[in-house]
């Protein structure tokens, strides 16, 4: 058994006088991250039991609170237990963690053999073929930055990857990239002149021999997806899976097990169609551009017919509103229909044109999955924005998607995060996720001293409640006294951007400390602006809420202007609702309660990010005392010793320094 070698093993690594502890700068061996290592190495034990329900996969849910040091607990025994093992992430700043920290670390002190690699979307890596084309067209001319160009060439000579994280002068939104990257749509497969050389066929090959392979959940999913249709992306077949940051995995996997159609996805068939025509001549060439050009035209035409409010909103109800709906599709789809078969024609001419026929079938089939088709168990929503618009399709439970796609696929799964149980228990990660009972679990409370090195701040009962007309004004002044208490060093958590941008222009005019706000700055450049100044005030809203992680005095305030629920009125949390109303379920209690508990368990978390670090917390929302589900939000919270006055404030930071 693979098991009792590989926990001996740990034992050593993880002891006080081990390996870490020998070759790891400040290590302190914690009795919480020995727990964890040995359980995941238990996960991935060959030797399984005969039993019908561990068929479905041997499964684990560790929730390892900050300073545990979780990272390390998996990657040391998934490494060492030899199998091929997928990590899955949902942020960037996990990965290179991973990468730049982890692995470097592990291949110098334990597993000298170890292969491991990070594997991302295929829009992260240029494609040679389209490089070449756009270099040979008169298109090249449209890129008014010439030595972007040069700069591009350059990095081919020198690049092995491909990989756009290279080119930190680029910008994010930049065009050029979009015009070269390896989307999948685009991609000519085997008939590819540029195959032998691809970027993504070398990291394929890399992959296949990988032992470790890094990806975040988009990735992991999108390629799951694929394979219950016969297609794979980038990522080889693999025995484990080991997902962090794992509270994240319904909301990532909903938007994959669905479908959608978009307006943009038709232009960009168009503009595609375009590019290749000019390649070629002759009259099926004129039509097929004429066919392309009023597909887009249709398309245009189309977005104009929803609404004009941007954001999330329900498709059927929506529909059921437009004059002439069913011939306003049935318009696109016979432009798609028509394009289509000039593709076929075209397709038995010249395999260039096969993957633009697969595209616009793929256009037809989406589009009546999203517009014409209605499944009960499924959730219909469009998402407008300026100038596009998105028709989507999405499983209202994703429980049974990874019981028959996941589950039963790999050896073993290990899911973890530092916020995975509300009110202490596993049930609503479970439900959502459909887990079983064999599944088994571990908690591993923080070793942080919360009850000596924070304060929890709540107003007095008599404070005004969130939906009231004074709520505003009152949080407003009492965020501003707080602020002069901590001397800034504070970072500010909303609910909403309206909240955080009223509270700035109100701060601006009663606190003298450094403003910076979300929205003004690239994320990267904030966060590093609020780490060099000490008594700065950062606001921010929804990303921030996670991953920000600033241990030291700069950060010695966290304020969270109300319990995070979700706005009941957005299509999905609708329909998910709903559900739970139909199954005799209290959707309240049993999901709206438990996500916000979680997202503001990762709001809480951004203070303690270090042993020696201290400070308060402050949440301006007095539901927390005043509502019965109160109680279930203060019992998931860490032990911070409870205060109702400003006064307590003032003497607590004052002993802190």
């Amino acid at each position: 058994m693979i098991y009792f070698n590989l926990s001996a093993e740990i034992k050593k690594i993880f002891a006080p006088d081990g390996i870490l502890a020998q070759k790891l700068p400040g290590y302190e061996s914690r009795p919480g991250q020995l727990a964890m290592a040995e359980a995941v190495a238990q996960a991935l034990d060959d030797d399984r039991p005969n039993d019908v329900a561990e068929q479905m996969g041997r499964k684990i849910t560790v929730e390892a609170e900050t300073g545990i040091g979780k990272t390390l607990a998996y990657l040391v025994p998934g490494v060492l237990s030899g199998r091929k093992i997928i990590i899955s992430t949902n942020t960037l700043n996990l990965q290179d963690q991973i990468l730049n920290k982890e692995i470097p670390f592990i291949k110098k002190n334990i597993a000298p053999d170890l292969s491991a690699l990070c594997v991302k979307g295929r829009r992260n890596y240029l494609c040679l073929y389209r490089w070449k084309q756009l270099f040979a067209s008169p298109q090249l001319n449209l890129f008014e930055k010439s030595e972007d160009i040069r700069a591009l060439e350059e990095w081919l000579q020198e690049t092995n990857s491909g990989d756009r994280a290279e080119l930190d002068w680029l910008a994010d939104n930049a065009p050029l990239w979009f015009e070269i990257s390896a989307d999948s749509s685009q991609c000519l497969g085997g008939n590819c002149p540029e195959g032998e050389a691809c970027f993504l066929n070398r990291l394929r090959k890399k992959a296949a021999r990988a032992q470790l392979l890094i990806v975040n959940h988009h990735l992991f999913f999108s390629d799951l997806a694929l394979r219950r249709f016969g297609f794979a992306e980038v990522l080889p077949r693999y025995e484990s899976v080991i997902f962090d940051e794992a509270h994240h995995l319904e909301n990532i996997a909903t938007r994959y097990f669905g479908v959608s159609f978009s307006h943009f996805q038709v232009i960009d068939l168009a503009g595609d169609i375009d590019r290749l025509a000019r390649e070629s001549k002759g009259k099926k060439i004129e039509k097929i551009s004429r066919l392309a050009r009023s597909m887009a035209a249709q398309a245009d035409h189309f977005v104009t017919i929803f609404p004009k409010k941007q954001g999330r909103f329900p498709l059927l109800e929506t529909l059921e509103q437009i004059p002439d709906r069913q011939k306003e599709i049935s318009a696109l789809k016979e432009r798609i229909i028509s394009l289509a078969g000039q593709l076929e024609i075209m397709a038995q001419l010249n395999d260039a044109w096969n993957n633009m026929l697969r595209r616009s079938n793929e256009l037809l089939t989406n589009i009546a999955a999203t517009a014409e088709e209605q499944r009960n168990d499924y959730v219909y929503w469009f998402e407008k924005r300026k100038k596009t618009i998105t028709l989507s399709a999405s499983p209202i439970e994703i429980a049974t998607d990874l019981q028959e796609s996941l589950y039963p696929q790999v050896r073993s799964i290990v899911f973890t995060s530092a916020t995975l149980t509300t009110g202490g228990k596993f049930t609503y990660f479970f439900e959502r996720l459909g887990l079983d009972g064999n599944t088994k679990t571990l908690q591993l409370p923080t070793p942080f001293d919360y009850p000596n090195h924070t304060r929890l701040y709540i107003p007095e009962n008599s404070f005004p409640l969130p939906a009231q007309p004074g709520y505003l004004r009152a949080m407003q002044e009492r965020i501003s006294a707080i602020l002069r208490l901590t001397e800034g060093r504070a970072l500010l958590l909303f609910t909403s951007i309206k909240a955080m941008e009223k509270m700035h222009a109100y701060l601006k005019e009663e606190i003298n400390y450094p403003l910076l706000m979300q929205g003004t700055s690239p994320r990267a450049v904030l966060l590093e602006q609020f780490q060099k100044d000490t008594h700065s005030v950062l606001l921010a809203v929804a990303s921030f809420w996670e991953g920000v992680n600033v241990p030291g005095k700069t950060l010695s305030c966290v304020i969270i202007d109300k319990l995070p629920f979700e706005v009941p009125s957005d299509p999905v949390i609708m329909a998910r609702i709903n559900q739970i109303k139909k199954q005799d379920g209290n959707p309240f209690f049993d999901f709206q309660i438990p996500r916000a508990i979680l997202t503001l368990r990762q709001g809480i978390g951004r203070l303690m990010r270090c042993a020696t670090d201290q400070g308060l917390l402050v949440i301006m929302d007095v539901r927390l005392m005043t509502r019965q589900y109160g109680r279930l939000f203060l019992k998931s919270l860490p032990a911070s010793p409870l205060i109702r006055e400003l006064a307590e404030v003032d003497n607590f930071m004052k002993k802190q320094g």
